[in-house]
């Protein structure tokens, strides 16, 4: 069982995790994906789950593991259909993630017209921080999330560059299923995501929410 921690609050056991895709358009463009209509949707299981501190771990079935830095929410009531006040709402906290993607499974899958679950769903693919409540802290969207490796800055973006924000990704996958306290809303990374190598260091902060270390192994 995963659990998230909030600063001052009481912890939540991990639900499922909802995850953005191409929510920002130049990390679309970089994929030469067209930009979306409706937010792009999957899935990863909270198996996958590590935390800062922890190393993540190439998967022997991969020779392209990825870096994708992004904003998390959790939830933390449930809510169904809500619309843009209950949205904001049902938020309990923000956080700063890793959605590691293994991009040459994935082009395979995607070429054969297969779900992308493989090259997302493994041991160690969703790194976590720990979690500011949202009664503590207002986002504002002028916030910048800051990916490097080895100290070499490789993602650097302000959130209000996302497609669509926070409230209306809740609106929305509200509208598509019930989310419950604890699950988990990855929503999307700016452009620059490239390779990781095993012994890299990977650092990700969004600034005055949270900050993230880990290892590749």
């Amino acid at each position: 069982m995963k659990t998230v921690k909030v600063k001052g609050k009481e912890g939540f056991v991990i639900g499922k995790i909802v995850c953005v895709g191409r929510n920002y358009a130049e990390h679309a463009k970089e994929l030469g994906n067209e930009l979306p209509d409706k937010p792009v949707v999957f899935l990863k299981p909270a198996s996958a789950v590590i935390y800062s501190g922890d190393n993540i771990i190439y998967p022997p079935f991969s020779e392209d593991m990825h870096h994708e830095v992004e904003l998390v929410l959790l939830i933390g009531e449930k809510i169904k259909n809500g619309d843009v006040a209950k949205s904001e709402k049902a938020i309990a906290g923000y956080g700063v993630g890793l959605d590691m993607t293994l991009r040459d499974v994935q082009h395979e899958l995607k070429k054969k017209g297969h779900p992308w679950t493989i090259a997302k769903c493994f041991d160690t693919s969703a790194a976590l921080s720990n979690f500011i409540s949202a009664e503590d802290y207002k986002l504002t969207l002028d916030e910048e999330i800051v990916f490097a490796i080895n100290g070499v800055v490789k993602q650097k973006e302000r959130l209000n560059k996302m497609i669509f924000n926070h409230i209306q990704l809740v609106e929305y996958l509200s509208s598509l299923m019930s989310l419950e306290a604890g699950d988990l809303i990855f929503t999307g990374t700016p452009a620059g995501v490239g390779k990781v190598n095993k012994g890299d260091r990977l650092t990700a902060q969004i600034t005055g929410v949270a900050k993230l270390e880990c290892g590749v192994e």
